[in-house]
């Protein structure tokens, strides 16, 4: 793979737990001891190599999880197949395992015990002892299940480590607050004795029992009919929904932490809750019982089997990536690489009308990601559609990070990624400028680029700038933040020693964010039900992890999410050049997804009081994904823009109270904003004529059909 450097002048050349692993809850120093007692029985029983620890905040469920190790753009929530509808089968076992016997009436206040914490962490501490019991027996009967790896040098007292966090996190939430809200703690404790007594009186009696208004029911978790239909699981179902909830509303008594303390012991405590529910034990799930009687226990051997290649691969399988390949039905718009360094690979994509606009477009996706989430199938490709409204696409595809590329920084991603891009596509086309396009961190960078341009008196290369979800002041940067505190970085710098930063970290940190969604559901239907994988293509890309280079991993989450310094005229400079946002004229598109977890539409709309050019502000349904993979066709969300002739206001706020709402994607909306700033049409292009740009490889390229796992 020769580099084409073309006849660019200054172009830059080359050179989840163990298996039988004991949780425990968040209390004080039984965490820690329980983790190391569990970490050493594991410790003795072959089991898989992990590829990491889970980021903090996670807890570990009955089997290793998503063991792919530990951002932005990634992944979206996917429909899963329904659970299977329950049955009584199992109700003696699972009442002998979690029901108990009749409650002991509630303690005094100030005793021990007296608090839902303490109770909980009882509850869960039962639950987790009989996972373990589970696992050990299935392990030991099951002698068709592939045998387990074994464990890290270092043992796996690292992967419970952070279950000790969250206490740490409840220490330090008391320090700072000065004392403990004791009358609203001892009020909460009161009000959780009472419900669940409540719960008790009713299942003993034998009477129908519900929930407080306050407390959700509706957790699509628990809609199997079984978990209703057989009165131990109704119960267990109830009382872990009641339990979650005064956890969780315990976390907003402090009301005297700091906001940014409060948030994290909540994004903390809501993924303990989460890992916590009955429906990820597969003795406390009926419809895992239901499943292995039907089966004859074959549905447990196969979920095995599926966690044994998981934890081998050092990944969650979320979908039948045999259904897909790179190339074939995916990735798989026509087009030629025509230029190549040890950043990127440059395609430029067949036309498929006989005239262009002048102006080319150049999307840069985000490197922590391949480029195909914006080229899957072809009635989902974004790229296909925009070649088919009359662009010249060009797409910038990232090489996978290795020692090639172990000391990039920022100032290597700007002047050997996206200024010669720029370049190479100028001199292909025979332009002075092009329309780009920056997608989440690309778009952060994008941005960064449009500024040094502009300080540098070379505005007009980039005729038009699109950011997709892409954030510029990190001050309202979501539950990502809790993600970059000091310990967490001292974690991802030792994990990138090597200088490479391993992708399933990333892929993992952003299943955490949507843990029920992106982890749990996954692991009760893969290794608990042994279903089948269903082909879906979103999934499979977001299998398909990307390494990037630790240096500049770590200056990024430092610089820009933990001391915002990109919001700071001047914060970082780069080639040499003081960045500010503020010099940027160049007319925008700005996309949001109004239920974006990763780039939340706030923190995206700052960008619009950043920039001194034209903006149009889009706000689309949906979230990081598939607020923006969206076609037309699909006829799917919605999306919001000001009326014609409305200026943009202040605030997203205002920005929504005078939005008009239309149905369907928003590309419509850009291609018509963008079209007018194209200039005329010319014949249409074609890959590789160019003399000084010959075709190297077809499209998509070499680079992102290499794969780490």
């Amino acid at each position: 793979m020769a580099e084409n450097k073309g006849s660019r002048k200054g172009a830059k050349a080359p050179g989840s737990g163990p298996r039988g692993g004991r949780t425990r809850g968040p209390a004080g120093p039984r965490t820690k001891a329980g983790a190391r007692k569990a970490a050493a029985q594991a410790a003795a029983a072959p089991a898989p190599e992990p590829v990491a620890p889970p980021a903090p905040g996670a807890a570990p469920a009955e089997a290793p999880a998503p063991v792919a190790p530990p951002a932005a753009g990634a992944p979206v929530a996917a429909e899963s197949p329904p659970p299977a509808e329950g049955a009584e089968t199992g109700a003696t076992a699972a009442a002998e395992a979690g029901a108990g016997a009749r409650p002991e009436p509630a303690p005094e206040a100030g005793t021990a015990g007296s608090t839902p914490l303490a109770a909980f962490e009882a509850m869960l501490g039962a639950l987790a002892e009989t996972n373990r019991a589970l696992l050990e027996a299935l392990t030991k009967a099951l002698e068709t299940a592939p045998p387990l790896p074994s464990a890290p040098p270092g043992g796996y007292a690292a992967w419970f480590e952070p279950l000790g966090q969250l206490a740490e996190l409840g220490r330090a939430a008391l320090d700072e607050a000065g004392k403990a809200p004791t009358a609203e703690l001892a009020k909460l404790a009161g009000d959780w004795w009472a419900d669940q007594l409540r719960l008790w009186s009713d299942f003993v009696a034998g009477r129908p029992s519900s929930l407080p208004p306050n407390v959700r029911t509706n957790d699509p978790r628990f809609s199997g009919e079984a978990w209703e239909a057989n009165p131990v699981f109704d119960l267990l179902r109830k009382s872990y929904l009641l339990a979650a909830h005064h956890a969780l509303e315990g976390t907003h008594v402090f009301d005297k932490l700091s906001p940014g303390m409060a948030e994290r012991l909540r994004f903390h405590t809501r993924q303990l809750v989460e890992a916590m529910s009955p429906a990820n034990f597969a003795l406390l799930n009926p419809e895992v019982l239901r499943r292995a009687q039907e089966t004859g226990g074959q549905s447990l051997v196969k979920g095995l089997e599926n966690l044994a290649r998981d934890l081998a691969q050092g990944k969650l399988t979320m979908t039948d990536e045999t259904a897909f390949e790179v190339g074939r039905n995916v990735a798989a718009t026509p087009g030629k690489v025509v230029f190549r360094n040890r950043m990127f690979e440059l395609i430029h994509y067949q036309p498929t009308t006989e005239t262009v606009f002048e102006v080319p477009l150049l999307i840069f996706p985000p490197w922590i990601n391949k480029f195909y989430i914006l080229d899957l199938t072809p009635e989902k490709s974004f790229i296909r559609w925009a070649v088919d409204q009359g662009l010249s696409v060009f797409v910038v595809s990232w090489a996978q990070a290795s020692e090639k590329t172990a000391d990039a920084t920022l100032d290597t991603y700007v002047e050997e990624g996206f200024l010669t891009a720029i370049d190479v596509v100028r001199e292909i086309c025979g332009v002075p400028s092009v329309h780009a396009i920056g997608y989440c961190v690309a778009g952060t960078t994008l941005a960064v680029v449009l500024a040094l341009l502009a300080a540098r008196g070379e505005a007009e290369k980039v005729a038009t700038a699109t950011f997709f979800t892409a954030q510029t002041d990190f001050s309202d940067a979501g539950d990502l933040l809790h993600f970059v505190d000091d310990q967490m970085l001292a974690t991802i710098e030792k994990l990138g020693a090597s200088g490479v930063f391993d992708g399933r970290y990333l892929a993992l940190t952003f299943n955490l964010l949507r843990p029920t969604d992106l982890l749990w559901n996954y692991v009760v239907n893969n290794y608990m039900l042994g279903k089948e994988y269903v082909p879906f293509d979103l999934l499979y890309w977001n299998s398909d992890p990307t390494n990037v280079p630790a240096k500049w991993h770590l200056a990024y989450l430092k610089d820009f999410y933990r001391d915002n310094l990109l919001a700071k005229p001047g914060g970082i400079s780069v080639l040499g050049t003081p960045i500010d946002l503020g010099l940027i004229r160049t007319p925008a598109y700005i996309q949001a997804g109004k239920e974006d977890h990763i780039a939340p539409a706030a923190s995206v709309w700052k960008l619009t009081q950043q920039l001194k050019g034209p903006v149009r502000f889009v706000l689309a349904g949906s979230g990081h994904i598939a607020g923006v993979i969206n076609p037309p066709a699909a006829n799917k969300y919605m999306h919001w823009t000001l009326p014609e002739g409305t200026p943009l206001p202040a605030t997203l706020d205002a920005f929504q109270a005078l939005a008009k709402e239309t149905k369907g994607s928003w590309w419509p909306d850009w291609i018509a904003w963008l079209a007018p700033r194209s200039g005329g049409r010319v014949p249409a292009r074609i890959p590789g004529t160019h003399p000084a740009y010959p075709p190297l490889d077809d499209a998509p390229g070499p680079y992102v059909k290499e794969r780490i796992a």
